[in-house]
């Protein structure tokens, strides 16, 4: 199990984005939740394989049908007790 924290920015709050992330999120098997930033972008926190990581960040680029997705940053990142996945603020 490894994790990643990911930085999407464009127009992705206010249309969808992240109930689309843990739609996506969930059926892909993964541990984590997003969230709204201050600055206007989304962050994601998922944890699982390299597999189901590298399917999520398709999605994250993609988005839903009104967001518009300008660029994700990806890191790594420790492991954290989550199950499931949620959404934060």
């Amino acid at each position: 199990m490894i994790a990643r924290r990911y930085f999407v920015r464009g127009r992705v709050q206010g249309v969808g984005f992240r109930y689309f992330v843990r739609q996506h999120a969930n059926a892909l098997g993964l541990n984590g939740y997003t969230l709204n930033l201050d600055d206007g972008r989304v962050e994601v926190f998922a944890m699982g394989t390299q597999a189901q990581l590298e399917e999520l960040s398709g999605y994250l680029w993609k988005g839903p049908r009104m967001a518009e997705v300008r660029g994700v940053d990806e890191e790594e990142a420790a492991p954290e007790s989550v199950r499931g996945f949620e959404i934060e603020r």
